[in-house]
């Protein structure tokens, strides 16, 4: 077959298959596979400037200013200089453009170092030092003990026994349980022989990059014979070796095509639900807008035709004018120019600002600051900080993010006897402290992590208690731990799981010290001396067994059967019921003792759920782990309580038996969602457009439920999505157990469509990105799992309990603010703009503006930007004590009560009232009016000095009733901007400026002129009373005539500030509960395959002949 014609076929399958040479990058280059290289960042020096503009441009309000540039070009509609437009526009543009390049700075930089590693590539016989970012499919790379694996590699051949390779994943499933890989032998024999490397040619044919982990097919073709290929030869990106000096790889997939990079879910930009409203209103503003336009160009046209046509001998029409309705054509023009900033051009800029602060305060908060790794909290995002005081869902993975991965040994019971509590000199039971911790000095192949604060097991095994040094010897060789003396004396365990590391470290510090092992042999070293068990058997551990057992040879040639698991299960097999296999095997099988081993949970865990679940906030666990793991857990951080009313499980194995549970489940927590008159039935049976709006309902008690992934695949389809949402959004709390990574976003994507609230997803692991992308905010833990969720996230910290902070604190103050912001913004805009609204009816429609052309252009940037970015960064209405202590002041939020439809047409009202107040009282003072010397002052510009004056005191003083928290910056803020207005009218104002420029500053004199008169400063006071008067008087009756939860907290909490009272002791209460077992938390099926064959021996034995033990 020729090169063409193998090409042409080659490309038919390659959507079907991927194919690669090894060695061959001249025919791998035929497919166009992506190189190494990632790329997160949006720009280059090229296309900043244009990409950035056409995005910004994007945007409604943008590009309204931009097509409201040209029409002021256009001189026979211009009824503002063009700068009144250019100079806000330029001003938004630039910092939205600096604050955009100096991400994707970030970007490039993180992108550059990752792209930038070294690592060594298999070159004409040579191993040579090149970049990730250069390594392409086909390439055969070396990869060494402790190192990140480059991209998604067969493995060929390794340092160890029969090609065997030991990796940690928690990048990629949030484990740090030690995995082993395997090369085919056809390969592992070439070891590092780098002649046979670079000869190998093997054809690769395996599927498409996808992104399941635990997943791969393939077939190798070497020398005419066929190898399957499967997920044990495969090393992913972001793995790293372990236990292996070195291993050779041929590279499969590279950089987007990994699955890493895959699982990583396509990035899309969040937008708050704020935005979303705002995008609304704003067309709600254009459709005002355009209705006030027209109807000030019709009234034109009526006062043209009037009065106008008549009066041309003094106002003489354009040559361009040929009727009053072409005036009236042109004034909407004019006018829709003059009242822009009904839509305020730095809406969105400050909007940006203030969240990049409020992100800031979450990066420099000491309380969310984890001192063991150096770690703060970060904001990854400025453009969700509000969302964050809206969160109804909280969907969170299990280990490493409620919990640490770290098995603690914490008590045991031995014989009946129990051990772990700690007691004083007179045998009394007292809490424990750093002054009980056991000594464990005297034996030197102790792990110095280690402690225990009982003494007197240590007395027991030093005094040789039969039964707890039987109990010991059980721990020390029933596992499948392999060990290894990095540094001669120090022994380094490797478990499959952190139990088993946890429980053979227990016994190692007792005295019982397992040192190595063989495919035949396991030796110990019991109180100094050392014992060579024969290992007979190995039954491992398995999730239907949920036990391991050995059979050993003691070295008094006693034959031994020891087992440990779960303890449900070894008491049915001491039951006397038993079986005639009982009666054969019980006779030499005893009750040892029993082991407290603990996944630790992380600090303030279930304190947090409560509080997060007194602010109303639901979490759910989304879990890959087993069902029994997730279910203890589930009620040792509280989303699971013993005095529940029912916990529901939900196991069918096919579509109608999950169905019956559901429903089952449904009818006890309510009973007339069943019925046909249940409201969501009937909107069912209307078959609404889908995604609709489920509405909450009401369970008629506290209830949990529990599905597992293989039921929940049945419940996520068709209709039955809606059943599973509907019965568990009634239950207090809900685990899903076993499940996929795909399964996780589908859980969070349902809740997001049907629900409409916000959702937020917490996780440590690659496995967790794709429900940290799809929930409205994602966080990542950044933990004992590796960075893959921290990277994707949106915020991220390290402990769980910094949750209740981030939402209840620093969400709750971003979203009152950014709610009182945007009330004040809209307010400030209406109230300016509608001015130009009453004075159009006095000066015939002609759009003639009523301020300074200077005071239009300086209104929102400088005038009153400070006032209200003061308030929207420094605003609190409670501390954050009080935040966190009353969780119920969160409740506003999760609604949207402070700020949403109903909410602006307030703010419009307001506005419409306010002109009104600013227009007619100042026009009513200065109507024929003099000065003292009988001068008139009745005269355009000091009306319109008086206006804009007026309206900066209401401004002010508006904005001063709206905050709660005074700073020195607040009040510099304040009523620094209102002096800084006195400070720029006067320089406007001045002769020289005005004598310099007499067509652009043509106020000469007048700020002097009418600032000594009196009622200039009787109408500023009147207007700013009567503007005033109606918010003191809303804000003193709506929590009287019309309050809402909040209000009664808020009420509460101003009076235990004004009378304190001291805080109550509280006693920590013991829950009594049922016993729930699950022994192994993320205990899988071990090493006992690869001991009893042999191939390990390399990488356990433990080298005793370095120095006596």
């Amino acid at each position: 077959m020729s090169l063409n014609e193998r090409e042409d076929e080659d490309k038919h399958t390659e959507d079907k298959e991927r194919i690669l040479m090894a060695n061959d990058r001249k025919f791998n280059a035929l497919f166009d596979y992506p190189d190494n290289s990632i790329k997160t960042s949006k720009y280059s020096l090229f296309n900043f400037l244009p990409m950035n503009l056409f995005e910004q441009f994007q945007r409604l309000a943008n590009a309204y200013f931009l097509v409201l540039l040209f029409l002021q070009l256009i001189p026979q509609i211009s009824s503002l200089a063009w700068y009144t437009t250019v100079i806000p526009l330029i001003v938004v543009l630039s910092i939205t453009g600096v604050k955009d390049a100096i991400d994707d700075v970030k970007r490039h930089q993180s992108d550059k170092q990752v792209n930038n590693r070294s690592v060594l590539v298999l070159v004409d016989g040579r191993v040579e030092e090149d970049k990730w970012m250069n390594v392409q499919v086909g390439d055969i790379i070396k990869l060494e003990n402790d190192h990140p694996v480059t991209a998604d590699v067969l493995l060929l051949s390794s340092s160890e026994p029969y090609g065997l390779a030991y990796i940690e994943t928690a990048d990629l499933d949030g484990e740090t349980n030690l995995k082993v890989k395997q090369a085919i032998s056809v390969t592992s024999d070439m070891e590092d022989n780098l002649e046979l490397l670079s000869a190998f040619n093997g054809e690769i044919r395996c599927e498409p990059p996808n992104n399941k982990l635990d997943k791969f097919s393939g077939i190798l073709n070497y020398l005419g014979v066929n190898y399957f290929l499967d997920h044990d030869r495969l090393l992913l990106r972001g793995c790293i070796i372990r236990n292996t000096d070195w291993c050779y790889g041929l590279v499969i997939y590279t950089g987007p095509d990994t699955k890493l990079m895959q699982n990583g879910g396509k990035s899309t930009f969040k937008r708050t639900h704020i935005d979303h409203l705002m995008n609304v209103l704003v067309v709600w503003i254009f459709l005002v807008l355009g209705a006030m336009c027209l109807l000030l160009s019709i009234g034109h046209g009526i006062w043209e035709s009037n009065k106008g046509y008549f009066f041309q001998e003094f106002l003489p029409w354009q040559h361009y004018i040929a009727s009053s309705t072409t005036s009236s054509a042109l004034v909407f023009w004019s006018y829709f120019i003059v009242l822009n900033t009904m839509v305020p051009i730095s809406l969105y800029v400050s909007v940006e600002i203030i969240r990049l602060g409020n992100s800031y305060y979450i990066n420099w908060d000491r309380q969310m600051f984890y001192a063991p790794k150096n770690t703060p909290a970060q904001a990854r995002t400025t453009t969700l900080n509000e969302e964050l005081g809206q969160v109804k869902y909280v969907f969170s993975d299990k280990t490493g993010t409620l919990t640490e991965n770290v098995m603690i040994f914490n008590k045991c019971s031995i014989n009946g006897k129990t051990y772990g509590y700690s007691y004083d000199a007179n045998g009394q039971c007292v809490p424990v402290s750093l002054n009980n911790k056991v000594d464990f000095s005297y034996n030197h192949l102790a792990d110095p992590k280690f402690s225990f604060y009982d003494n007197t097991l240590v007395e027991a095994v030093k005094s040789e208690d039969h039964f707890v040094c039987l109990f010991f010897r059980c721990l020390s060789l029933c596992h499948t731990v392999m060990s290894e003396e990095k540094v001669e004396g120090k022994l380094v365990y490797q478990a499959q799981s952190p139990d088993e590391g946890a429980l053979v470290t227990a016994t190692r510090n007792f005295g019982f010290v397992f040192c190595s092992r063989t495919s035949e042999t396991i030796t110990v070293i019991e109180m100094g001396e050392t014992r060579v068990y024969q290992l007979l058997a190995i039954l491992d551990f398995s999730n239907e067994r949920k036990r391991m057992s050995v059979v050993v040879r003691t070295p008094e040639d006693r034959v031994m059967l020891f087992c440990k698991g779960a303890d449900t299960i070894l008491y049915e097999l001491l039951h006397p019921s038993c079986a005639s296999l009982s009666e054969v095997t019980m006779d030499h099988l005893d009750l040892l003792g029993a082991t407290a081993i603990e996944d630790k949970l992380q600090i303030g865990v279930p304190e947090t759920i409560v509080t997060l679940s007194k602010a109303k906030i639901k979490v759910w666990v989304l879990t890959g782990d087993k069902q029994e793991t997730a279910v203890n857990i589930a009620y040792s951080c509280r989303i699971f309580k013993d005095e529940m009313d029912e916990v529901f499980m939900v196991e069918g194995t096919d579509q109608e038996t999950v169905l019956q549970e559901l429903r089952t489940a449904r009818k006890k927590m309510k009973p007339e969602s069943l019925l046909e008159s249940d409201p969501i039935n009937i909107c069912l049976a209307r078959k609404p457009k889908m995604p609709f709006r489920v509405i909450d309902e009401a369970p008629n008690g506290d209830y949990g439920l529990v599905i597992n992934g293989y039921s929940l695949a049945y419940a996520l389809e068709g209709n039955m999505e809606l059943e599973l949402l509907r019965t568990a959004c009634m239950c207090k709390g809900v685990i899903c157990c076993r499940m996929t990574p795909l399964q996780k976003t589908q859980v969070v994507d349902l809740v997001k469509r049907y629900k409409k609230v916000v959702t937020l997803a917490i996780g440590d692991g690659a496995n967790d990105i794709g429900m940290i992308k799809a929930a409205h905010i994602g966080v990542g833990i950044s933990g004992h799992e590796g960075m893959q969720a921290m990277l994707n996230s949106d915020f991220s910290f390290c402990q769980f309990r910094y949750l209740q902070r981030l939402l209840l604190v620093h969400g709750r103050w971003s979203y009152n603010r950014m709610c009182k912001f945007l009330s004040y913004f809209f307010y400030k805009n209406f109230a300016f703009t509608l001015v130009h609204f009453w004075y159009a009816f006095y000066n015939g429609f002609s759009a003639q503006t009523v301020y300074d052309t200077w005071f239009i252009t300086c209104y929102n940037l400088v005038y009153t930007s400070l006032p209200v970015l003061g308030l929207s960064l420094f605003e609190k209405d409670v501390n954050e004590t009080c935040s966190l202590c009353y969780p119920e002041l969160y409740e506003p939020g999760q609604h949207n009560l402070y700020f949403n439809k109903k909410e602006f047409l307030k703010c419009l009202v307001h506005g419409i009232y306010s002109s009104c107040v600013l227009f007619f009282v100042p026009m009513g003072t200065i109507f024929n009016s003099e000065r003292s010397d009988g001068k008139d002052i009745s005269d355009y510009q000091s009306f319109s000095l008086l206006v804009q004056s007026t309206l900066i005191w209401v401004m002010t003083m508006q904005i001063a009733l709206r905050t709660n928290t005074w700073t020195m910056i607040s009040h510099a803020f304040t009523w620094g901007s209102l002096g800084l207005y006195f400070c720029i009218l006067l320089f406007l104002c001045s002769d020289g400026l005005c004598l310099m420029f007499p067509s652009t500053f043509y106020f000469l004199g007048v700020t002097r002129n009418n600032l000594k008169q009196p009622q200039m400063w009787l109408c500023l006071i009147l207007s700013t009373v009567l503007c005033v008067i109606p918010v003191i008087g809303y804000n003193f009756l709506k929590p009287l005539l019309w309050p809402i939860n909040v209000d009664k907290v808020l009420e509460r909490i101003h009076f235990c500030l004004k009378h304190p009272l001291p805080l109550p002791v509280q006693a920590k209460i013991k829950h009594p509960g049922l016993r729930r077992s699950a022994y192994a938390f993320s205990h899988k099926q071990g090493f006992g395959d690869l001991i009893t064959s042999g191939k390990t021996m390399k990488s356990s034995a433990f080298k005793t002949s370095k120095r006596p033990l």
